[in-house]
């Protein structure tokens, strides 16, 4: 699956929990998930995080801090960037930034179970 589909379909399943549970129900990883979702919704569909920001206002923070504790560099790194760089530089940093989320997700699938 590419990276565009499976972050529609992930961040469909997270947005779906999100509305059964409160967002502090969500396991880190899923929060980087909806962050992501966020930013991609909003660049996607707007072209700008102006939108993104109107969704879930702290998208960029979560995403940063989430990435940070679940050792992901590359995705810590882009969200850390200043919005306006991000902006500019989102559609360079997708691919690795989806495969580097994709490939903590089964440490992830593991707490699931827990959370769900």
């Amino acid at each position: 699956m590419d990276n565009e589909t499976w972050v529609i379909e992930e961040g469909d399943r997270v947005i779906q929990k999100k509305a059964r549970h409160e967002f502090e129900h969500l396991a880190t990883w899923e929060r980087l998930v909806y962050s992501l979702w966020v930013a991609d919704y909003g660049m996607r569909n707007a072209g700008n995080l102006g939108t993104a920001r109107d969704v879930f206002t702290d998208f960029q923070s979560i995403a940063f801090h989430a990435a940070d504790a679940l050792s992901l560099p590359i995705t810590r790194d882009a969200f850390g960037l200043p919005p306006g760089t991000l902006e500019e530089r989102y559609f360079d940093l997708f691919e690795a930034v989806c495969d580097e989320i994709r490939s903590a997700e089964q440490g992830s699938v593991l707490s699931r179970g827990k959370n769900a």
